[in-house]
């Protein structure tokens, strides 16, 4: 793979990572804190949605993680062996921790009474439909990578037949 690829590729990894950490020490809490000054009523669902949000942040790092090392691997020509199975699962674990707690937020916005500062219901709305939307697109990224995996299982079982037989 191209040299300036890789680079331009980790530079792109490393910026996301710094970003949701940004947003995990400041962005989020700061928001949840403005939210509750806002409307009071936030105050009993800041710390848990704070956490959720932290926690899902601190997946998508942990699949970025996984896939510079993925990325080193490439670059290293040892794509097609069993230790790239290793950082597969753990994006593919981390999509599924994500995932997982999308679908309590949106349990808990489905149940739960919420109040809103405008008694508008459409705000309730669109925030389970983009909890749904998360759900649905977690779920069909964790499936995506299982693919993926299986194509990496039989891209490596080939190359190893290939090297036995050279």
């Amino acid at each position: 793979m191209n040299r300036f690829f890789i680079g331009m590729l980790r530079v792109g990894i490393a910026s996301a990572i710094l970003f949701g950490l940004f947003g995990q020490i400041v962005v989020v809490p700061t928001t949840a804190a403005d939210e509750v000054d806002r409307f009071p009523p936030y105050e009993p669902f800041a710390a848990p949605y704070v956490t959720v949000a932290v926690l899902g942040i601190a997946c998508v790092q942990i699949a970025l993680v996984a896939t510079w090392m993925l990325l080193d691997m490439v670059s290293r020509d040892a794509i097609f062996t069993p230790r790239a199975f290793r950082w597969v699962d753990v994006i593919i674990g981390s999509s599924v921790v994500a995932t997982l707690l999308a679908l309590g937020v949106t349990g808990h916005l489905a149940v739960a009474d919420i109040p809103s500062p405008y008694d508008d219901t459409m705000q309730a709305i669109g925030a389970l439909g983009a909890a749904v939307v998360c759900v649905g697109a977690g779920a069909a990224f964790a499936m995506l990578v299982v693919v993926m995996r299986g194509l990496l299982r039989k891209a490596t079982d080939l190359q190893t037949e290939i090297a036995e037989v050279v």
